[in-house]
C-alpha cells in the first residue's frame, strides 16, 4: 500500500497533500472563469452587463452572451447598436444558437417596425425546440408582427402564451385575447374553423357570443357569466376575468331621477340649445322611439356647435345644410338590431320619464364651477351639457363628483372616469368615412377640404384612422372660395388628383440601422402600408357645401372623365335635402352621409321635426342629438363601464371608446340614376 503524505498544521490538524496544494492554486491570483450562459432563459440585466460578459468570455461562450446583449439592447430602445451586433455574430453556431438568433430577429424586426420581415423569420422558426421562456416571446412576436389587428393565428398565440407568463403577464395576456376576440365581427365568425381539441379556444368564442347577445343589458351579462364560469372552469378567463368583463361584476347603474341640463340660453348659440333641449325633451316625453332600428342609410354631422353661428349667411357654414324644401329619402329597409359587422346592437327605447326630474342651468349667465355646484345643490345625479366648446375645456381643468355627459369635446381628451363626450363633430364623421371607403376596397384616397382649420382637423382625423386601418398616405388639397372654383372651371383647368400628404404624428418612428459599420436609412413611416400598386388615386372624399359640390364634382369628371373609376364620397355638409332632379343627375355616382333621422330610418318624426323647424335640416340634426342624449344619459353606466356597448340612435350607431367618447357609424347613400338610394 502506498503511504499517504500529510501535512501538520500549526494547530495540529492533518491536511492531505492533495488538498493543500488545490487550496494554493486557489490563491494564486487567477481570474475567475466567466460564468457560463443561458440563451434560452430570461434576460432581465442591462446590456452593459452582457456586452462586458461577452468580452471577456472564450470564444465558446462568447456567441451566448452576444446574444443576451441584443435582447438587452432591444429592450433598452438601442436598435442601431442591437442590429450591429446581430449582424457580428459568427457564422458557426449551434442549433440552439441559430434559433435565438432567429427569434432575436424577429424581434428587432418588430421594434424596427418591420412586420413582413418579423412574420417571415417566425413563419420559419421550430416552436417546438424553444424552452418555455423562448416561446413566451415567440408569441408575443407573433402577436407584436400583427399590429392589433385581429385573426384566428393571433388569438391562437395569445392562448398558447398565456401558461407560460407570471401572474402579471397573464391579466395582460387575457385582457389581450378579449381585445382580439371582440375585434372579430361576424363575417370572421362565420368563417372560423376551429381543431376539436381546442378546448380553451372554444370556451372563449362561447363567451364573446353571450357577450354579444347580453351586453345590451348588464343583469343579463352577469347572469350568463357566471353560467359560463361554471361550465368553462378550466378557461385562464373563468379564474381571471377580462378587466372588461370584470367591471361587468361590478357594474351600477347611475341614478337618472334629477337631471341638471347646460345649455346657452342667451346669445348666438341659443338657437342650437333649444334644438337640442327640444330633442331631449321629445325623447324624454316619448315622442321620439327607435325600438325597432332601420338599417341605416346617410348620416351627418355639423361643424363644432362652438364654432357655429346662426348669423352667418352661409346655411351651409357649419357643415349643415338648411334647406327650403325636404325630399324624402328613399326609406330603409326594416333589418334586425346589428351593427355593421352583424353584432347585436341595443335599440334606442327612451326610459320611462315619470319620476325624471329635469332642471335647465343657462351657462352664458354663470361660469360653469358654479353652475356645476349649484347643481348638485340642487339634488342633480346627472349632467347633460355643457354644449360650447370652452365650457367643456373646463371640465377637464376643474373636477366634479357628478357624472356629466358633455354636448361637445376639448381638443386633447382625458380619461375622467365620470365625464363622457358626445359631440356631431366632422372629425367623428371623417373617421366614419374613412372606415366606409376601406371597407369598399379603396386603398389611395384624396381629400378635398376648405382651405382653413376646419379641412386640416378633418383631413387629419381621415389620415389617422385611415393609417389605423392599415393603410398608407393620405393627400389633402384644399380649395377656395366658391368664386374661385369657377374661375377654375372658365379656365377648363378641372381637379387633379394630387395633393400633399397629411402629416400624420407617430409615437414611435422608424429608426436607421447599422450592421457592421454599414448605416441603412429608416424607412418611411408608411413603408409596408397597404397600397395599390399603381399608387394612383382611387377615391375622393369630399368636404364641401352643396354649392361648392355642384363645382368640384363637374371639375373632377372634367379633369379624370366621369367613368375613371374614381370613387367619391361626400360628408354630410354636402347633404341638400331638397335637391331637385338636375342636382340629382350632376352628383350620379357619388355617395354620401347623413344621420339615421334624415336617411330616412323613420320618415314620420323626420317630417314632424322638419316641420317644428321649417325645413332646417342643421336644427334638425341638433334636435337628434338632444334625442340621443336622453337615451345616453340613461344608459351613462353602460357606456362608462362596459366595453363594446351600442346603441342605435337617432344619430348613428352609438358607441363609446376608452376614453368615454361618443362614436357614431353613421349610414351611406348614394345618388344613382336621378334617385337616392340606400347603399347597403
Amino acid at each position: 500500500m502506498l503511504s499517504s503524505l500529510i501535512v501538520r498544521t500549526k494547530s495540529g490538524r492533518i491536511i492531505p497533500v492533495v488538498l493543500a496544494a488545490m487550496l494554493m492554486a486557489a490563491c494564486s491570483g487567477q481570474a475567475p472563469q466567466t460564468p457560463a450562459a443561458n440563451i434560452q432563459a430570461e434576460a432581465s440585466a442591462s446590456s452593459e452587463y452582457y456586452l462586458q460578459q461577452m468580452q471577456q468570455s472564450s470564444d465558446d461562450n462568447k456567441a451566448d452572451w452576444q446574444l443576451l446583449a441584443i435582447r438587452s439592447l432591444i429592450r433598452e430602445g438601442k436598435l442601431p447598436q442591437a442590429a450591429e451586433l446581430l449582424g457580428k455574430l459568427p457564422q458557426e453556431l449551434t442549433d440552439v444558437q441559430r434559433q435565438e438568433q432567429q427569434l432575436v430577429s424577429a424581434e428587432l424586426s418588430i421594434a424596427q417596425k418591420n412586420m413582413p420581415n418579423a412574420s417571415a423569420i417566425l413563419a420559419k422558426l421550430n416552436v417546438d425546440s424553444l424552452s418555455n421562456s423562448q416561446k413566451a416571446r415567440y408569441y408575443q412576436a407573433v402577436i407584436d408582427a400583427s399590429q392589433g389587428k385581429a385573426s384566428l393565428p393571433v388569438i391562437r398565440a395569445y392562448i398558447a402564451q398565456e401558461p407560460l407568463l407570471n401572474d402579471k403577464q397573464r391579466l395582460q395576456n387575457i385582457n389581450g385575447t378579449w381585445a382580439a376576440l371582440t375585434q372579430l365581427t361576424q363575417a370572421d365568425l362565420n368563417s372560423l374553423v376551429i381543431n376539436a381539441d381546442e378546448n380553451i379556444l372554444q370556451g372563449w368564442l362561447d363567451l364573446l357570443r353571450l357577450y354579444q347577445d347580453n351586453k345590451q343589458d348588464p343583469s343579463l351579462l352577469k347572469a350568463a357569466i357566471k353560467d359560463w364560469q361554471t361550465r368553462y372552469p378550466n378557461n385562464p378567463a373563468s379564474k381571471v376575468l377580462p378587466t372588461a368583463l370584470d367591471n361587468v361584476l361590478n357594474f351600477k347603474q347611475a341614478s337618472t331621477s334629477s337631471v341638471a341640463l347646460l345649455l346657452p340660453l342667451n346669445g348666438q348659440a341659443q338657437v342650437f340649445a333649444n334644438a337640442i333641449q327640444a330633442g331631449f325633451n321629445a325623447a324624454k316625453n316619448g315622442v321620439i322611439t327607435q325600438s325597432a332600428p332601420s338599417q341605416p342609410q346617410p348620416a351627418a354631422a355639423p361643424d363644432d356647435t362652438n364654432a357655429a353661428q346662426p348669423t352667418s349667411t352661409d346655411p351651409n357654414a357649419n357643415g349643415a345644410v338648411s334647406t327650403s324644401g325636404a325630399e324624402p329619402v328613399a326609406e330603409a329597409t326594416p333589418a334586425s338590431q346589428t351593427d355593421a359587422d352583424g353584432m347585436p346592437v341595443a335599440p334606442i327605447v327612451p326610459p320611462s320619464a315619470s319620476n325624471a326630474q329635469i332642471k335647465v342651468y343657462d351657462t352664458s349667465s354663470q361660469p360653469l364651477p358654479a353652475l356645476l355646484a349649484q347643481a348638485k345643490q340642487d339634488g342633480a345625479t346627472l349632467v347633460v351639457g355643457p354644449l360650447l366648446k370652452e365650457n367643456v375645456d373646463q371640465l377637464s381643468a376643474g373636477s366634479t363628483p357628478l357624472n356629466v355627459l358633455a354636448l361637445n369635446q376639448p381638443e386633447q381628451v382625458q380619461n375622467n372616469p365620470n365625464i363622457c363626450y358626445f359631440a356631431l363633430s366632422p372629425e367623428n364623421e371623417a373617421r366614419d368615412a374613412a372606415k366606409h371607403i376601406w371597407e369598399q376596397g379603396k386603398r389611395t384616397p384624396l381629400i378635398l377640404t376648405p382651405r382653413g382649420s376646419l379641412g386640416d382637423r378633418v383631413a387629419k382625423a381621415f389620415a389617422q384612422e385611415w393609417q389605423q386601418l392599415g393603410g398608407s398616405t393620405v393627400l389633402q388639397q384644399g380649395f377656395g372660395s366658391t368664386g374661385e372654383l369657377r374661375q377654375s372651371i372658365n379656365g377648363g383647368t378641372g381637379i387633379r388628383m394630387t395633393g400633399q400628404p397629411v402629416m400624420v404624428a407617430s409615437a414611435s418612428q422608424p429608426q436607421s440601422v447599422t450592421i457592421a459599420g454599414l448605416t441603412i436609412p429608416a424607412p418611411p413611416a408608411d413603408a409596408g402600408a397597404v397600397s395599390t400598386s399603381s399608387g394612383k388615386v382611387d377615391a375622393v372624399y369630399i368636404i364641401a357645401t352643396p354649392a361648392e359640390l355642384t363645382l368640384i364634382k363637374p371639375m373632377i369628371d372634367l379633369a379624370n372623365g366621369s367613368h375613371s373609376g374614381l370613387g367619391l364620397y361626400a360628408s354630410s355638409r354636402s347633404y341638400q335635402a331638397g335637391s331637385g332632379p338636375d342636382f340629382r343627375l350632376e352628383m350620379d355616382g357619388l355617395q354620401f352621409s347623413d344621420i339615421p333621422l334624415l336617411a330616412g330610418s323613420n320618415p314620420a318624426q323626420l317630417q314632424q321635426a322638419a316641420a317644428q323647424f321649417k325645413n332646417d335640416y342643421s336644427l334638425v340634426r341638433l334636435y337628434a342629438m338632444g334625442a340621443d342624449a336622453w337615451v345616453l344619459a340613461n344608459h351613462f353606466s353602460q357606456m362608462r363601464q362596459i366595453g363594446g356597448f351600442q346603441l342605435n340612435g337617432s344619430t348613428g350607431v352609438l358607441s363609446a371608446d376608452s376614453n368615454c367618447v361618443i362614436n357614431r357609424k353613421l349610414p351611406w347613400l348614394q345618388y344613382r340614376a336621378g334617385s337616392i338610394v340606400p347603399m347597403q
